[in-house]
Parts: structure tokens; C-alpha cells; sequence
């Protein structure tokens, strides 16, 4: 045993214990900035919580984590790539979305050292220490599942499961199907992309898929016509029960239990069949191979990538071990490249960015933001791993430092990549940030963007926003303010003329790209005529947008026909037009390539949108929240039925209620689905128009849980009761009210109360010009792939390590990141790409 008598603090680091297996071992990259393992300096693993810290002299995280944790001992870690063999074997066909488990040893090389920072503070003294208990927990944090592949592996796995159409499939007896090889369509002739319906064994071919497979969609109107949801991909039967089952009712891949005795029904015995076509899986993987933006301009030539301050690229984390897929979160890299484009970002998280001209092409000037070092030295959270400001710091840093935007030659480039044993072009990229541990942070309890899956911009843009206020409502600086706004909506009853106002505080403006006009192009695909950026801003804001309704009439009209209108009550600092591509058609969720034509010069006036408000000669609709609560009204023979059957009043009259009295029979039904709830004999609660009920109180529970995010009482309280209790929308009303106290005080005698003030500004004129599009290429919003185009006067300057770009002092240069490839995009380029782009961001000029 071997043990380094300079250092007093040995039997405290053998008191340490290994990882559990629910710990996250953050040895790969610090948790506070970038640097990673694969750097010079490695990265410092504390050995008491496994946070992971860099030994950046400018950054210092883990002199400061030791400091503010007192933990006194941590695990250097450095990796360096093996030499890879000549002779590289292909890798085994991928047959599910999946993470492809990989031996890391087999890849790298690893070297450690122990530090005790009690004998040394400023950096960490390497202690030698030889014994089993040390060995063990060296081995184990080397070992141990890391933070990354720990959220990658739980979220990547894509489970299909059965549904109540495979559970409960009802079977006709239908005479036997022809052997593979012979057997067609029912209603053409194609003989490939055959699905067998489980419920009376109808052949029909599947949709055109992506990859060149024909169909004619004659299975999905087998479905139309007779209900029979769940079929089978004949060709992909399996000896071992394996198939491709979809249920046109979810519309989704699903799993049939009972796969083998459905099939014995139709004389298909699963231990003769063979596998003859690909399956969805292995065709999805095919399409998102394929999807990729162009990196070559109009002329053919390739684009030049650029490197420096604010052009850093976000690596696909879809990339590493899963066949370069890209069902991945590349819609949280373009969301992610656009906001830290913003003035608004850069001064929350940043501070000044260095201009284009500063730095050299190389070696960019670094810059450490002391918003971030204010922080660090005053982060709260034990981990900075859970804290939600150290990870947007740390996206600022990676982003807009320029650190480590720089051309990456060597094999690391490729090493993640499993199709690479074939020769590659060495083109200089980036090697990208990977932005892990802010995605799990952000989509931590979110049942889509917790995943690994796709996803859509626009929601997730919506969701990201939501975190950040929940997070920062209690601080000054809110740089999400900068794209909220008020839309008015104004309803007029057409027989009293009364109106009502309301206004929404927004945060994007959804525009309809008006019904498809689609014909055929060459290819046979479809084409579609464009519409004009100011004609979808019509269909919603302009005398094309007024919509009749019919209408209950509070001022005593009746049920009457209404016009609603909506339009601007104020304008943001920053505009997020998301156009709504994806539509359903025909149920299934499908995306529409409409062209849209901005204006002139990119430049946008919405003026004319601005709503007035209530005007002098307008009166306004009574205001039905004023009104008392009135009582329900109950058919009195259907209590009787339900009174002479044994049950209570009470329960008679609430599962009347509760069934919008539609009768003593659906009452019943109701009640024997309902006699164990706990407060089935409580006395009914009438609710007000607002919401509120009379007499209620919000649970303790309920505020306690709101007291936790940081309102007080008061606030929790009344956001309960303007909201009838529900915790949700309750914390919505909070964040729209940040100013109310939660005390009811009653307004002096003719004073009104205070309107709350609307974000964003109704200053004129209200113009405003492109900054950035974000654009989806891809059928489905859940497949395919996201790319940013920003517009980043003087990028034209930055140039590459190797060549500088044509030097250029034009407003309009336009960078496109296309993940960690950032390169200076051609305007011809850009150009057509606008007019397919699916989210618009707008800077006001």
C-alpha cells in the first residue's frame, strides 16, 4: 500500500464512497462552461458529488465549487483517442431508435490523478494514494454511467406499445391469403409495401413512403370505410413474432401480443415466414440520413465556415452512437442560436460581445462574462448541474465567447461517429458544444422534451420561456419580456352593438398560410402556389380576419350572432412569427411546403394592426364575472328515478350535474363509476363565471406548493381563487400579474382599479425587420431537421483559420447554423429558403 505522507487529509478521502448507480457522474465536461475531458488541463470530478469542474484560470469552477462545498477531493480526468485500425468493421445494422452501446475503453485512453485541495486550495495538490478503497472509487467513476449517456440512454429508447385495438381486436374468419410473393393489393396491383388487416385479413398497399416506396394508400381507406384500425406490414413478419404494426385509429406504430394467433387466422404460420422488406424503423433511419441542408451556394461552390465570437456550432446530440439520426434536438439548437443572437440574451447572460473585427482569425479575444462570475461566487444550488442560471451562463460562454468556436481537423471530429470507417473529408468544422446538460435540465418532467425525440420549434420555444419565468419571476432582468405583447380581441354583439375587449399577453403570433393550393411538379410531388407574409397577417389581424359566431348575449339579446376581431394592443421589442405549416389533413398530421413571400427588403409595418381599445361611442357589454353565482337547475323526474333507486340526494343532483343532465340513465352510469370518490356526499359548490367558487378556500397543500416557487402566501391564495383552484393555471395568473400582492384591498370611493400594464409598447410607427428564420426540413414535424439562418451584420469579417471569407461591411451578411456547421450563407440561398421557413423573428427597427 502506497500513500503520500505530505497530505494529513488521507483517511478523509478513504472515508469517500463510489457513485450510486442514480448519481450522475459528470466527468466528461464541466458543468459550468465547456471544457471537457479531451482539453489539456481534463476536468476535475469532485469525488464527494461527482460534479464536474475545468481548471480554467479565467473560469475557475472547481477552485469554486471546492470553496463552496468543501469538498476536498477530486479525480483528474483527462481522455485521448486510441489509435484506430486501419481496418475498421462496418457496424451492425440498426434495427430500433436506439442508443448503440459502446465500450469507451475500446476508444480512449484515460489518465487520472487524485488531488486533495485542502493541502493546496488554488489548484489542487496530486496526492499518490495506492489502495483497494481508492482503486475501487477511481474505477467506479471511470465506469460509471456519465450524466450525458445516463439521460441519453433513458430518453432515446423509443417503446411501442400494445393499444385497446391489438387488445382487444375482434377477428372475421376470412379464407386464407396467398403466399408471400403472390399476393397484391385488393384494389391495385403493386405487391410490395402490403398491409394485412388483423380484423378480416384485407390486403391493401401502404402510403408512399419516404426512400422511393410506392403506395396508394389503399389500406388507410380500408380503415375509412370499415373501422378496422390495427394491420400488419406483410414482408416484415419474422420467425420470431417480430413485425410492423400500426393502428390507423392512434395513428401509431404499435405491438400486438397475440401477433402469432391473429396471424393463424389468415393460415400465416410466423415460424415459416421470412423477412423480405425493411421495416418503418429501418426506413425512418434511411429518410433522416438523407435530410440535410445544402452547404454550397447557388454556383455550386461550397461555403466557407466561419469561426469567432457568436458563431459557435451546437453538435446534433443525436450524433454520438446513433447513426448520425436525426429524430434529435436540433429544434433546441436553432431555438438556442436565435435567442443568444438577441441584444436582450447577450446582455442577461453575456454582457458585451465582441464585434467581428476583434480578436484575431484564430485565436478570438476571450471574454468572461461578470454577470456569470458574479454568480458563480454566489450559486446557492449544491450542484451547478441543477441550477437553471449556471446552465444558461454556460450556454452564453460556449456561445458567444468564441472559445470554442475554431476548426476541428483532427480524428476526435469523427470518433462519435460509428459510419466512419470509410475515408472522410477532412473539411474543418467545428467539433459543436453538446448542450446535454441544459436539455435535461429544461425538459426534466416534460413528457415530450424530456425525450430524445423530435420535436416541434415553436413549442418548444413556448415551453423554454415558460421555464425561464417560473425561474427568474421574483428577479429585475427578465430578457424574455423583449417578445411579449398584447393581443386584443374585440367582441360585438350584432343585435345591441355592445362590445366586449380582452387582451392576451402573447409571445409569438400564429398565422394561418391559408388553405393549400397545391399541383404537381415534375417529380410528382406537390407544389405549392406561395401567399404573401401580409395576406396571412390579414387572415388574422386584418378586415379579412373578422369571424361571425354565434354568441350568448350577456346584455339580454339571447343567443345572437357576434364578430370577434383580433388585433395588436401593443408590439414587442422582438416578433416570433410562427406560420402553421403543419396542418391535419385528412386526420393525419401532415406538413404543407406553402411558400411565403416576405416584403420588400425584409422589412415589416404593422401600424395598421394596432387595435384602439374601447372607443368614446362603444358601450361595453355587461361583465358576466360581476354577476352572483345562481344556482344549478336539476330534472326533477330524473332525482326522482335516481332518489327511488336508494341514492342520496346529493349524489342524485351531482351526477345530474355532472352529465350536463342528460338523464337518470347516464346519471347512474356516472354514479357507479364515481361511489368511492372521497367527497362524493360533500355539499355541491357552486362555481362563479370567473371560476371561483363560493365559500372555497385553496388547500394547504396546493399553496404550500405554490410558496415553493417562491410566491408568498397572499399571492398564492388569490391565484388559486381567480383561477377555481386549478394549480396550473393558477401559476399562469401569477406570472401575468407580477405586481399583485395578493391582499384584496377595495378601491377609494370613484377610483377604478388599475389596468395591468400591457407589455411591449404601442409606439409608431411599428416597423420591424427580419433577424433570423428557422426552418424545418421533413414531412412530419416529429422527423426531419431544424437549421437557424441569422442575420449578423459584418460575419462576412470573421472568416476561417485557413482562408478569410471576402471581407464585406454589408448589414446583410447571414449566417447559417446547420448544427456545429456554421458557415457564411450565400443570399441566393437564403433568399428561397425564407419563403419556406417555419418560425420568423423580427427585430424592431
Amino acid at each position: 500500500m502506497s500513500l503520500d505522507t505530505g497530505c494529513p487529509h488521507i483517511n478523509e478521502l478513504l472515508a469517500l464512497k463510489p457513485p450510486k448507480l442514480s448519481q450522475s457522474v459528470h466527468r466528461e465536461e464541466c458543468t459550468q462552461c465547456f471544457d471537457n475531458q479531451d482539453g489539456p488541463l481534463g476536468v476535475d470530478v469532485c469525488l464527494a458529488c461527482f460534479n464536474g469542474a475545468c481548471l480554467n484560470q479565467d473560469r475557475h469552477h472547481a477552485r469554486t465549487h471546492v470553496s463552496q462545498s468543501g469538498h476536498a477531493f477530486t479525480l483528474n480526468v483527462k481522455r485521448s483517442p486510441k489509435n484506430k485500425s486501419s481496418s475498421r468493421e462496418p457496424p451492425a445494422k440498426m434495427t430500433k431508435l436506439a442508443i448503440v452501446e459502446e465500450r469507451e475503453e475500446n476508444k480512449f485512453e484515460h489518465s487520472t490523478a487524485i488531488k486533495c485541495w485542502k493541502c493546496n486550495p488554488e489548484d489542487g495538490k496530486v496526492i499518490v494514494v495506492d489502495n483497494p478503497a481508492t482503486r475501487s472509487l477511481v474505477d467506479e467513476v471511470l465506469h460509471s454511467l456519465s450524466s450525458a449517456r445516463q439521460s441519453e440512454v433513458k430518453a432515446w429508447e423509443e417503446e411501442i406499445t400494445a393499444c385497446e385495438h391489438t387488445l382487444l381486436l375482434e377477428q372475421v374468419q376470412s379464407a386464407p391469403i396467398p403466399p408471400q410473393g403472390l399476393a397484391h393489393c385488393t384494389s391495385c396491383d403493386l405487391t410490395s409495401n402490403l398491409w394485412l388487416c388483423l380484423s378480416c385479413g384485407a390486403l391493401g398497399c401502404g402510403r408512399a413512403q419516404f426512400g422511393g416506396v410506392g403506395g396508394n394508400g389503399h389500406a388507410l381507406a380500408h380503415f375509412n370505410e370499415s373501422g378496422h384500425a390495427a394491420c400488419v406490414k406483410l414482408g416484415t413478419i419474422t420467425p420470431e413474432g417480430g413485425a410492423d404494426i400500426y393502428c390507423y385509429a392512434c395513428n401509431d406504430a404499435r405491438l400486438d401480443p397475440d401477433l402469432a394467433t391473429h396471424l393463424k387466422t389468415f393460415g400465416i404460420s410466423v415460424a415459416t415466414q421470412k423477412k423480405t422488406e425493411k421495416s418503418m424503423t429501418e426506413l425512418q433511419i434511411e429518410q433522416n440520413l438523407t435530410f440535410d441542408f445544402s452547404l454550397t451556394a447557388e454556383d455550386g461552390s461550397a461555403l466557407e465556415p466561419i469561426f469567432g465570437p457568436g458563431t459557435t456550432g451546437l453538435s446534433n446530440l443525436g450524433n454520438r452512437r446513433v447513426y448520425h439520426l436525426q429524430i434529435n434536438p436540433c429544434y433546441m439548437a436553432s431555438v438556442l442560436q436565435m435567442l443568444f443572437s438577441l441584444p436582450a440574451f447577450r446582455a442577461r447572460y453575456f454582457g458585451q460581445v465582441p464585434g467581428p473585427s476583434q480578436g484575431t482569425k484564430s485565436t478570438p479575444e476571450v471574454i468572461v462574462s461578470p454577470q456569470a462570475i458574479l454568480h458563480w461566487s454566489t450559486c446557492s444550488q449544491a450542484l451547478p448541474a441543477d441550477c437553471l442560471d449556471c446552465q444558461l451562463f454556460k450556454i452564453a460562454d460556449g456561445l458567444l465567447s468564441g472559445r470554442y468556436s475554431k476548426p476541428h481537423h483532427d480524428s476526435l471530429m469523427h470518433i462519435d461517429n460509428p459510419l466512419a470507417h470509410a475515408p472522410v473529408e477532412k473539411t474543418p468544422w467545428q467539433v459543436g458544444l453538446k448542450p446535454a446538460g441544459f436539455k435535461a435540465l429544461v425538459g426534466r418532467g416534460h413528457a415530450e422534451f424530456a425525450t430524445m425525440r423530435q420535436q416541434d420549434a415553436e413549442e418548444f420555444f413556448g415551453h423554454l420561456l415558460t421555464v425561464l419565468r417560473r425561474h427568474n419571476h421574483t428577479r429585475g432582468e427578465e430578457p424574455t419580456e423583449t417578445f411579449a405583447f398584447g393581443l386584443e380581441q374585440r367582441l360585438q354583439c350584432q343585435s345591441c352593438q355592445r362590445v366586449r375587449y380582452r387582451v392576451d399577453t402573447m409571445d409569438s403570433l400564429s398565422v394561418a398560410v391559408g388553405a393549400p393550393n397545391a399541383k404537381k411538379d415534375n417529380t410528382g410531388g406537390k407544389k405549392y402556389q406561395s401567399i404573401q407574409l401580409t395576406q396571412c397577417l390579414d387572415l388574422l389581424l386584418g378586415a379579412t380576419g373578422r369571424e361571425e359566431l354565434e354568441y350568448q348575449c350577456e346584455g339580454g339579446c339571447g343567443k345572437v350572432s357576434a364578430v370577434r376581431q383580433t388585433q395588436f394592443a401593443s408590439f414587442p421589442d422582438v416578433l416570433v412569427v410562427h406560420t402553421k405549416k403543419f396542418q391535419l389533413v385528412n386526420w393525419v398530421p401532415t406538413k404543407l411546403d406553402i411558400p411565403i413571400i416576405l416584403p420588400q427588403d425584409d422589412v415589416l409595418t404593422l401600424d395598421g394592426y394596432l387595435g384602439q381599445g374601447l372607443q368614446p361611442d362603444e358601450i361595453e357589454l355587461p361583465d358576466s364575472s360581476s354577476n352572483p353565482p345562481s344556482a344549478p337547475q336539476f330534472d326533477p323526474e330524473a332525482v326522482a328515478l335516481l332518489e327511488g333507486m336508494g341514492f342520496p340526494t346529493v349524489r342524485c343532483q351531482k351526477a345530474l350535474l355532472a352529465t350536463g343532465n342528460a338523464g337518470a340513465e347516464v346519471a347512474m352510469e356516472w354514479l357507479f363509476g364515481h361511489m368511492d370518490d372521497a367527497d362524493i356526499d360533500d355539499p355541491i359548490v357552486i362555481a362563479s363565471s370567473t371560476g371561483q367558487t363560493s365559500g372555497s378556500e385553496p388547500s394547504a397543500e396546493q399553496v404550500a406548493m405554490l410558496a415553493d416557487m417562491g410566491f408568498s402566501s397572499a399571492q398564492a391564495k388569490k391565484a388559486l381563487r381567480e383561477t377555481g383552484g386549478d394549480p396550473e393555471r393558477a401559476v399562469e395568473w401569477l406570472f401575468n400579474h407580477p405586481d399583485d400582492t395578493g391582499e384584496d384591498v377595495p378601491p377609494a370611493s370613484g377610483e377604478s382599479k388599475a389596468a395591468k400594464a400591457l407589455p411591449g409598447s404601442t409606439r409608431l410607427p411599428a416597423r420591424y425587420r427580419l433577424k433570423a428564420f428557422i426552418s424545418h426540413k421533413g414531412p412530419s414535424v416529429h422527423s426531419g431537421h431544424y437549421v437557424a439562418h441569422i442575420r449578423i451584420p459584418g460575419a462576412g469579417k470573421k472568416g476561417s483559420a485557413d482562408k478569410m471569407n471576402v471581407d464585406s461591411n454589408s448589414a446583410d451578411d447571414w449566417v447559417f447554423f446547420n448544427d456545429e456547421k456554421v458557415v457564411l450563407a450565400d443570399k441566393e440561398s437564403v433568399n428561397g429558403l425564407k419563403k419556406l421557413a417555419y418560425l420568423y423573428i423580427f427585430e424592431k427597427a
